[in-house]
C-alpha cells in the first residue's frame, strides 16, 4: 500500500468513527461538510473526468435541496411517502435538466469556454427562478421546515431524527458514490474519458460516440449533485435562494481545485480544508474571508497547483525510489 492510500484510508476510518466523539454541532458541521464534498465529487466526475468546467453546477444542487422541499412542504403528500419520493425528485429532476440542456449544447458541439458560459447562465437562470416563484419557493427567504429523511422499506418506516445515524447514512453514500466512480474510472471506460478530454477527435475517429459518453457524464453529475442537495435540505431544514447561486458555483470549483481536480477524493478534502479554515478565520474577524479565502487560492495554484494531494506525490516518489534500490542491490 503506498503512503497516500494509507493516508487516505486513515482518513477514511476517522470519519467514520466521527459519531463515537462528536455530537450537536460538530457532528451535523462535519455531515454537511461531507455532502459539499460529495458535491465537489460530482463536478470533480465532470470536470476532472473530461474536462468540462461547469460554472453552474450550484444549479444542480439547488434544485435537489427546492425538490425536496417542495414535495415534502408544498404537495400535500402524506409525510412517510413524501420523504422518499421527494429523495427521488432531488435527483432525477436535475438529471433530466442536466439531460435537456446537455443534449442540445454536447450533441450540438458546444465545448469548451462555450459551455461554460452557458452553464454560468443556468445557474443565474435557476436562481432568478427560485426568487420570482415565491408562491413555491419562498422568494427570498426560501423554505423552511423541510422534515427529516424517512426511509420506507415495506411495513418498515424509519425517520432520521438521530445526528449519528444521519451522519453514518450521508458517510455511507459518499463512501459508495466514491468507490463506484473510481473502479468506473480506474477501469476501461476511465480510460475512455481520459482520452476524451485529451483529444476528442481523434477517440471519435476510432468508433466511439464522444457526445453520448460526454452527455452520460453530466448527467450522472448532475444527479449526484442532486441527491447531495435533497440530503443537505433534510439535514438543514431549510432551502435559501444561495443554495442555487454563483457564490456556491464558484465555491465548489475552489474545493475540486484545492483538493486536486480529477482525484474524486480530492474533493473532499479540498471541503474539509476550506471549511476549517473558513472556521478559524471567522472566528477572528468574519471581515477577513474574503480577502484570506482569495490570496489562499493564489498561493495554492503556485504551491500545489494539482491539489493538496499532489503535496504526498515527493514522499511516494522517494520511497518507490528507496525500494527499487534495496531490489537492485
Amino acid at each position: 500500500m503506498n503512503i497516500r492510500r494509507f493516508i487516505l484510508l486513515v482518513g477514511w476510518l476517522l470519519l467514520a468513527a466521527v459519531p463515537f466523539w462528536a455530537e450537536g454541532y460538530t457532528l451535523t458541521t462535519l455531515r454537511d461538510v461531507l455532502l459539499f464534498g460529495l458535491f465537489a465529487l460530482s463536478l470533480d466526475y465532470l470536470w476532472g473526468k473530461t474536462g468540462i468546467l461547469s460554472f453552474g453546477h450550484a444549479a444542480f444542487f439547488g434544485l435537489g435541496a427546492y425538490g425536496m422541499a417542495i414535495v415534502t412542504l408544498k404537495l400535500g403528500i402524506d409525510p412517510q411517502v413524501a420523504s422518499m419520493l421527494g429523495l427521488l425528485v432531488g435527483v432525477a429532476l436535475p438529471m433530466v435538466i442536466a439531460g435537456l440542456i446537455g443534449y442540445f449544447l454536447i450533441f450540438g458541439g458546444v465545448r469548451a469556454a462555450y459551455l461554460t458560459i452557458v452553464t454560468l447562465a443556468l445557474t443565474i437562470i435557476a436562481q432568478q427562478v427560485a426568487i420570482g416563484w415565491s408562491d413555491m419557493t419562498g422568494g427570498d427567504s426560501g423554505l423552511i421546515g423541510v422534515p427529516p429523511l424517512t426511509l420506507n422499506i415495506g411495513d418498515f418506516s424509519f425517520v432520521l431524527m438521530d445526528p449519528a445515524i444521519f451522519y453514518w447514512v450521508v458517510f455511507g453514500l459518499s463512501s459508495l458514490i466514491l468507490y463506484v466512480l473510481w473502479r468506473v474510472c480506474s477501469g476501461h471506460y476511465g480510460k475512455v474519458l481520459t482520452a476524451l478530454e485529451d483529444n476528442e477527435t481523434r477517440i471519435r475517429s476510432l468508433g466511439y460516440h464522444t457526445p453520448l459518453h460526454l452527455l452520460g457524464v453530466f448527467v450522472v453529475s448532475a444527479g449526484i449533485a442532486g441527491l447531495a442537495g435533497a440530503l443537505y435540505a433534510t439535514g438543514t431544514s431549510f432551502v435559501t435562494p444561495d443554495l442555487i447561486g454563483l457564490m456556491l458555483s464558484t465555491e465548489v470549483i475552489m474545493w475540486v481545485a484545492v483538493g486536486g481536480r480529477g482525484t474524486l477524493v480530492g474533493p473532499f478534502i479540498g471541503a474539509f480544508v476550506v471549511w476549517w479554515l473558513r472556521q478559524e478565520v471567522s472566528s477572528i474577524d468574519t471581515k477577513l474571508w474574503p480577502l484570506f479565502i482569495g490570496g489562499f487560492f493564489i498561493l495554492m495554484v503556485f504551491a500545489f497547483p494539482n491539489g493538496l494531494l499532489s503535496a504526498l506525490d515527493p514522499i511516494r516518489n522517494r520511497l518507490a525510489r528507496r525500494a527499487e534500490k534495496k531490489v537492485t542491490s
